[in-house]
């Protein structure tokens, strides 16, 4: 009964599916044209959502291709913890491409401009298939100075219900929130809520200087009960609301494993309010924790819902990245950011968006301010690739640009604002690619052998670790050095 309910909850979460030129569309809120639990699902008892991996499109019947960029990182914490912690290879629903690009930090440039967002790209050959050509975007946002920083109005929502009650969920979360409190100044202010049977207020909004208070407050919370997800979302958001802050970060951060007792008939105002308060400027935040019950379709669909991000937390490493490391994140600098490429079909046979599956858009989306996407926090990476097919005469070097239109919305004004980057495709290979080019193949290639894609080409585990050795990005955080950790690990267990 419970999977019953996941897949209609989702399809509300999402606005119904479309077709354009006679392939599978999804909107960037699109419901699925299936939910189901595979038997790898059914094995582990987390709840995903499977999408069919994108394919191949004709450039002369279908030139346009739009999508909303996705910040979240959850899936490729999930995925460690499948390999590592778990010692098996994950389900294929529970691996998407963009959460396990985005999940590391390019340290894109970002130049004195304007506006909010850089842009970077470039062209080369693909690892994979050298007939192809790969194009990589890659977008930054703009770092902002403690000093710059707004203030924050934050509400912990945190679910102690009894399945929250063993060592890698609550207890994990506790050390987390307290690790977000530390960051705290005086300027900001934090509210506790709880839901198990019943939400409850567990601490009123209290300043950021008042550190011992909150810490208390959290140390105290403990698990027990059923999970009335709905009552408790309603009472943080009513809080963030009566604290607003204009001009600030105003958030709800959800601590839980996803498992929503909730009545069928709650889900569509769930919603609603979801969308409601974010039209209002208070954004979400999702972080799953747990194994055996994990709904992960859900927390991902309502973090999008609720203009934020959503990230798995397995290990305490995890909240130091979350919170500290990547602590900016949570200061939205532009909202509903949309990419839309129109592709020569006199150069391009055909193209295919690596991931990005439940984030495709509607050309027409592109300019339709009412419709939502994703959002980017501070100094943050967002990386994106197009595999694709060239006709002949598009080998040579210098022999054509990609230009690729941008557009996101202002925070604070709500005003649309369009970029747009040109990149120029020089002939060069794969060797010659930069190590941004590398490291993103890198992942992408790993994405694909652990769902077995059709487009895998000639990707193997050992390219990939042969692939890490080139690379010389700043690797101080040790995220690189983890990641080949992974894919040898993953190449034991194949």
């Amino acid at each position: 009964m419970k999977n019953y309910t996941l897949t209609i909850f989702t399809c509300l979460l999402l606005s119904s599916s479309c077709f354009q030129n006679g392939s599978m569309r999804y909107s960037a809120l699109a419901c699925p044209a299936f939910s189901y639990s595979s038997p790898e699902d059914v094995q582990t008892g987390d709840q995903y959502t499977s999408l069919p991996e994108n394919d191949f499109i004709d450039a002369v019947s279908s030139p346009v291709s739009t999508f909303a960029i996705d910040a979240d990182g959850a899936s490729y914490s999930n995925i460690r913890r499948f390999i590592m912690a778990d010692h098996q290879l994950p389900p294929k629903g529970a691996v998407r491409t963009e959460e396990l690009l985005n999940y590391f930090r390019m340290d894109y440039p970002y130049p004195s401009y304007a506006d909010p967002i850089a842009l970077n790209g470039e062209v080369s050959t693909c690892p994979w298939n050298n007939a192809h050509k790969l194009v990589r975007i890659g977008i930054k946002g703009r770092p902002l100075p403690d000093a710059e920083l707004p203030p924050s109005n934050l509400v912990f929502l945190i679910d102690v219900s009894g399945s929250m009650g063993s060592p890698d969920r609550l207890d994990l979360l506790k050390k987390g929130f307290a690790m977000l409190v530390n960051e705290l100044r005086p300027q900001d202010r934090i509210a506790i809520v709880t839901y198990a049977g019943d939400a409850m207020v567990a601490l009123e909004t209290t300043p950021g200087n008042e550190k011992q208070k909150i810490l208390e407050g959290i140390d105290k919370l403990q698990s027990g009960g059923s999970t009335a997800g709905a009552r408790g979302i309603t009472e943080a958001y009513e809080i963030a609301e009566k604290n607003f802050i204009q001009n600030g970060n105003n958030r709800v951060i959800l601590g839980t494993d996803g498992d929503f007792n909730v009545g069928l008939s709650n889900h569509d105002e769930l919603v609603k309010l979801i969308e409601g308060k974010r039209d209002k400027g208070i954004f979400l935040t999702v972080l799953g924790v747990g194994r055996g019950n994990l709904n992960d379709a859900m927390m991902e669909q309502v973090a999008d819902n609720g203009n934020g991000t959503y990230e798995y937390i397995d290990k305490e490493e995890q909240l130091k990245k979350v919170f500290i490391d990547d602590y900016y994140k949570f200061f939205t600098i532009a909202r509903d950011v949309k990419v839309q490429v129109e592709f020569n079909a006199e150069l391009v046979e055909s193209y295919r968006l690596v991931g990005y599956e439940n984030r495709l858009l509607d050309s027409a989306d592109f300019s339709d301010d009412k419709k939502d996407a994703g959002e980017i926090g501070a100094d943050q990476d967002i990386t994106a690739l197009y595999e694709i097919k060239p006709r002949t005469h598009l080998n040579g070097p210098g022999s054509s640009t990609f230009t690729i239109h941008f557009r996101y919305t202002d925070p604070a004004s709500y005003e649309s604002k369009t970029l747009k980057l040109e990149i120029k495709d020089e002939g060069k290979g794969f060797d010659e690619a930069s190590d941004y080019m590398k490291l993103s193949c890198c992942i992408a290639s790993f994405s694909m052998l652990l769902c077995d894609s059709k487009h895998k080409g000639s990707s193997t585990y050992d390219h990939i670790l042969n692939w890490m050795e080139t690379i010389a990005l700043n690797d101080d955080k040790g995220y690189r050095k983890e990641f080949s950790a992974l894919v040898k690990k993953a190449k034991t267990l194949r």
